[in-house]
């Protein structure tokens, strides 16, 4: 599924447990899609902020660069465990400076796949989601994969990928890069649509017809992708629940959770769709965030 973006899949690293956890994910990831894995610490402009005033030492300045040459060594010391055992991918360790979350979205331009932990060193202990993480999900040009801490990346075997089905167009990014992963990873496929309330049905239809109507369009989008990857075996599963809710529970029983950015329910000027930002902070696997 390369569009020929240069630095591949990208993890990006700041010293944290939920980094490194994404760190060792993606070197798996890039060295199943057998594209170029680039290692990305932003050294944060912020870091000066308080002090801007003030003339920046250069004893100062080497303290930044050698902490950042250690946040580096240890995710490459991670990511060189993990293809030790796998297909070789050209591996490049990368130091930006400026502010972290513009410089992110900008290496987005030219990546595949972005991969984040869930939270960084700067975390609110509450939250589930780390401000950097949310601005990626909100702003980047390519998919994200978010990874929790403590989550098993290393999964892999007879456990399905699931994938978010609805009717909008990031729902058909989503359900091609899940076919394409449960076929590299040589597994199955959970293909997913909730409904709730029948919100497009007159009243008084009975659920029945709701049900086999909505099973024969969930057929429909997935019958071209099911020829093209004859490999993989699909279940459908259309069911009256929450969605973030359902594909939370599902992501229990599963090695990967694929989602579009943004549902056929909500506002245009939303770039991050309300089940996808749940799914993105609850799941307890991974989880790819495709955008439209």
């Amino acid at each position: 599924m390369s569009s020929g973006r240069p630095y591949g899949v990208v993890a990006s690293v700041d010293g944290s447990s939920p980094a490194l956890q994404a760190a060792r994910w993606a070197a798996r990831e890039a060295s199943l899609r057998d594209l170029p894995l680039t290692v990305v610490h932003v050294q944060p402009a912020e870091e000066l902020g308080p002090w801007l005033d003030v003339p920046v030492t250069p004893a100062f300045l080497d303290a930044l660069d050698r902490r950042s040459a250690e946040i580096l060594a240890e995710a490459g010391r991670v990511v060189s465990e993990v293809l030790a055992s796998r297909r070789q991918v050209p591996v490049d360790e990368r130091t930006l400076t400026g502010g972290v979350k513009p410089a992110l979205v900008d290496v987005s331009e030219q990546a595949e796949l972005m991969v984040v932990g869930n939270r960084g060193l700067g975390r609110v202990e509450r939250l589930l989601l780390g401000s950097t993480t949310i601005v990626l999900l909100h702003h980047a040009r390519c998919p994200v994969a978010v990874i929790h801490e403590g989550a098993a990346v290393d999964e892999g075997g007879p456990a399905p990928v699931v994938v978010g089905v609805d009717a909008s167009p990031s729902s058909e990014g989503a359900i091609a890069l899940a076919f394409d992963e449960a076929s590299r990873r040589g597994t199955g496929l959970v293909a997913l649509h909730t409904w709730r309330n029948r919100p497009d049905f007159y009243a008084g239809v009975p659920v029945e017809d709701v049900v086999a109507e909505a099973d024969e369009q969930l057929a429909q989008r997935l019958a071209g992708w099911g020829e093209r990857y004859p490999d993989v075996a699909v279940e459908r599963f259309v069911v009256q629940d929450d969605p973030a809710h359902r594909l939370i529970e599902e992501s229990r029983r599963s090695q990967l959770l694929v989602v579009g950015s943004h549902g056929r329910g909500g506002f245009r000027g939303l770039l991050l769709g309300s089940v996808a930002g749940a799914v993105a902070q609850g799941a307890r696997a991974p989880v790819i965030v495709v955008r439209g």
